[in-house]
């Protein structure tokens, strides 16, 4: 029998511990749990019916533990598999629950951000071709020009601990200066990857003064707690004991060096076979 009920924070690796930590810092005690699909990762680069595919498997698992809410702390799934699942596979799994994305939150309130009605959005290449910031960025602020750019390396960088390395300037330069080749006129600068708050300091460094970089953890978390206040009877199925678990599909050893990079303290992680179901639980903090 499920004995608590947490949030479940969902991304393909480690970027997502970058949103979560906000969501803990705001929402500090609610019961959250962490899966990154790492032995599947990266998602960026998989076809749209992969990432729907491995999500729909992920948040399966979540309902298995209880989560009465999914949080999807990645752009690639959120942009690629969030729509589908809400719309076809809710109402089978378990209608009371609710699964919401990262991508929604954030483009509802970039227009607070611009002057010129001018930005640009750097994402992975699978972000960027499903144009799902293009298409919700409309549905809020149709008068804002949006303009995106792929950053394929950014990933790698953050992931292999470079990115506060000399080693890592050229691929940011290059792709900032890109971007911002587009318009003069670009006055904010959206990351819309989870791993690239991690690279904000090199990305400020290559910008013209004036233009603002906005990363989505803080938005995220500022957005769960509205969603939480205005839907009391799912907040009210979320258990509250200050309770953070974290799991990996992958090696927990590799998870837990890399981890703290993202969250911003020691982690120690428990491994998930997804095909089976059910992590063993040795940490919980």
């Amino acid at each position: 029998m499920v004995t608590t009920q947490p949030i479940g924070i969902f991304d393909s690796g480690y970027g997502g511990l970058t949103v979560m930590k906000e969501i803990v810092k705001k929402l500090p005690r609610y019961d959250y749990i962490y899966l990154g699909d790492n032995a599947r990762a990266p998602y960026g680069n998989r076809s749209f019916e992969t990432v729907y595919r491995y999500t729909l498997q992920c948040v399966e698992w979540f309902f298995e533990q209880g989560c009465p809410l999914v949080i999807l702390a990645c752009n690639t799934a959120s942009a690629k598999a969030l729509r589908t699942i809400q719309q076809n596979d809710l109402e089978k799994l378990n209608p009371d629950n609710r699964v919401l994305g990262v991508i929604r939150p954030t483009t509802e309130i970039i227009g607070q951000f611009t002057k010129s009605r001018k930005i640009g959005v750097l994402a992975t290449h699978g972000t960027v071709q499903s144009g799902s910031y293009l298409i919700e960025i409309e549905k809020f602020f149709p008068d804002i020009i949006v303009y995106q750019e792929a950053c394929p390396m950014w990933v790698p960088i953050v992931e292999n601990n470079e990115h506060m390395q000399p080693g890592a300037d050229y691929f940011v330069q290059k792709h900032v200066h890109h971007i911002m080749a587009n318009d003069r006129e670009i006055d904010t600068l959206l990351l819309a990857c989870t791993h690239y708050p991690l690279l904000r300091d090199k990305i400020q460094q290559f910008l013209p003064a004036g233009v603002t970089v906005v990363s989505q953890g803080e938005i995220v978390a500022n957005s769960l707690e509205d969603y939480l206040k205005r839907h009391p009877e799912l907040e009210s199925r979320c258990s509250q004991h200050g309770n953070r678990l974290f799991n990996t599909t992958d090696s927990t050893e590799d998870f837990d060096n890399h981890a703290s990079i993202f969250f911003g303290e020691a982690v120690r992680s428990n491994h998930v076979d997804l095909d089976n179901g059910i992590p063993v639980v040795d940490h919980i903090y």
